[in-house]
């Protein structure tokens, strides 16, 4: 191999490993031991009406191996469904569904994942977390959104059966290593969009206080406010199982 070669191979590997490691940054600054929070979302077709609805979100456990319980608690007729996430490093999350209307849970089979939740524009997918290791990375540069410097990274699954998307761009911030933006695509293009607004430190962890997250197909978008929210409060292993879901309705 000369000596060009050489050259080269080693700034495409410094490329890859520099995503890589920004990627871990935001996870590693993002560590909590539990999360909770309040949830207002406005969900906005393409003709513009809109619904609202609210849920309650508690979490526990470590980046890519947490639990967490996400619970409607407005309008009436879903007050009360929830879900349960058990995410894990190395594959794809576990998840039940609650309906207290006829009191059953459902457990979200992996082809399913890909649906929108309960009516909002987030796909069950969006909903649990993802270890870095789960991906591959690479740098596509630097870009500046809203006035802000950002790393544009491209985050590939390894495991191509266990995601509905083949890609996903991030625009993280060069300041505080938090998320703008994400575009993520399946094979026919972009399909879902989310963007972070309204960052601020909270306990010491930077944090989106809101989310806007479109589909791309049905030009429909979702706007959440996070509200009360907390890291670090005690919370019981116990409170993430079925048998929870099933008292707590």
């Amino acid at each position: 191999m000369n000596r060009l070669a050489i050259v080269l191979l080693t700034v495409i590997v410094v490329k890859a490993q520099d995503a890589r490691q920004i990627v871990e940054e935001v996870q590693k600054r993002n560590t909590s031991k539990s999360q909770k929070y309040e949830g207002s979302l406005e969900v906005i077709d393409a003709k513009s009406h809109v619904s609202t609805k609210r849920w309650e979100y508690i979490r526990i456990g470590s980046f890519g191996a947490s639990k967490a319980v996400l619970r409607f608690t407005a309008p009436p007729e879903v007050k009360g469904v929830a879900l349960l996430v058990h995410s894990h490093p190395e594959r794809a999350s576990d998840q039940w569904m609650w309906r207290p209307a006829i009191e059953r849970d459902q457990r979200i089979a992996l082809q399913d994942r890909s649906t929108r939740f309960f009516g909002t524009d987030f796909s069950y997918e969006d909903l649990e977390e993802r270890d870095v290791n789960q991906y591959d990375f690479k740098l596509l540069g630097d870009d500046t959104l809203d006035g802000v410097a950002c790393w544009k990274v491209e985050a590939t699954p390894r495991e191509k059966k266990a995601s509905q998307y083949t890609k996903t761009i991030l625009w993280v911030t060069k300041d505080h290593y938090v998320y703008l933006l994400a575009e993520s695509s399946n094979k026919n293009g972009v399909s879902r969009r989310i963007k972070y607004g309204d960052v601020q430190n909270i306990q010491g962890i930077w944090t989106a206080r809101t989310l806007e997250v479109t589909d791309m197909k049905t030009k429909s978008r979702t706007v959440m406010k996070l509200e009360k929210l907390e890291y670090n409060m005690p919370l019981k292993d116990e409170d993430f199982t079925l048998q929870a879901l099933r008292r707590a309705s």
